[in-house]
């Protein structure tokens, strides 16, 4: 099943009109931002995936179709962090997930497995900020089971959110985990400006440099 705009409770009409000029500059900033890190961060890239190459297994990204603006798929990209199996596209990983590799673990806990969604922001299908783009399945199961859930997909999805500098990241085991995430999705997006980026730009940053082994 995959959901659109006009379907799991969200419609064209629900698609917030920003001021043109902070929209302009939101996509500009994104461009040129995700341009010169990709090329300022090309050597940690080889290193990255030479480092995943030789340590186990399988190919250096993993590609996974995600939920995007107004509900559209798109496919995100990472490195990839876990031994090759069959429940990638279906289960979150959890606590010393055992299908999780060594450097994968030490890329999860840096967030530096998530560096190749700067691709997916240069070409438009994300932002830098934004809420969280989830697996499809997910899509459809917590869009019968929360009101308003679709409507986080007003805005791009982004490689980082406000949900996540408030601590809600990670697994989801319960309802109300994800209830609490949604509902901090739809605060971003209600009070969206350059400003609020610009400050979960700036925590996203520190927390990056400042993670504990």
């Amino acid at each position: 099943m995959e959901l659109t705009a006009e379907s799991g409770n969200l419609s064209r009409s629900d698609v917030p009109r920003e001021y043109a000029m902070q929209k302009t500059i939101k996509r500009i900033f994104d461009f040129v931002f995700a341009l010169l890190a990709i090329v300022a961060l090309a050597p940690v890239w080889v290193v990255i995936a030479v480092w995943i190459f030789v340590t186990s297994p399988g190919g250096v990204f993993f590609r996974q179709k995600r939920t995007g603006l107004n509900g559209d798929t798109f496919e995100m990209l990472k490195f990839r962090s876990m031994y090759r199996n069959d429940k990638a596209d279906e289960e979150q990983s959890t606590a010393d997930d055992p299908r999780v590799t060594p450097v994968g673990r030490l890329l999860r806990r840096s967030s530096l497995d998530e560096l190749p969604q700067l691709w997916n922001v240069l070409i438009g299908e994300m932002s830098l900020i934004g809420p969280r783009p989830h697996m499809l399945q997910h899509t459809e199961y917590y869009s019968a089971r929360i009101p308003d859930y679709m409507k986080r997909h007003r805005m791009r999805p982004g490689l980082t959110g406000y949900a996540q500098i408030k601590g809600f990241r990670g697994p989801t085991p319960k309802l109300e985990d994800m209830e609490r995430r949604v509902k901090a999705d739809l605060e971003y997006i209600d009070k969206y400006s350059l400003w609020l980026d610009l400050k979960i730009f700036a925590l996203t940053i520190w927390r990056m440099v400042t993670f504990k082994l």
